[in-house]
């Protein structure tokens, strides 16, 4: 198991958090209404990155490398 890290929206993300997830994060980090700044979870599944924002949006990779974004109500069987 890889233990994973958190961080606030619009902190330069951990080493820990691939650079190929960075470009998007800041995308979504740029859409947040201001206000107090929600915070990112990073964590592991199968060897890939997944960072989870407080407001249930999630950035990860898919199994060729390409960056994908959702939210956690997002039906990904459906």
């Amino acid at each position: 198991m890889q233990l994973g890290t958190r961080w606030s929206a619009g902190d330069t993300p951990p080493a820990a958090v691939p650079a190929s997830l960075h470009a998007q994060l800041k995308a979504v980090e740029a859409d947040l209404p201001a206000g107090p700044a929600p915070r990112w979870t990073l964590t592991w599944l199968e060897g890939r990155p997944v960072a989870e924002l407080d407001t249930g949006v999630i950035v990860t990779l898919d199994r060729d490398g390409s960056v994908v974004v959702r939210h956690d109500d997002d039906d990904e069987f459906g």
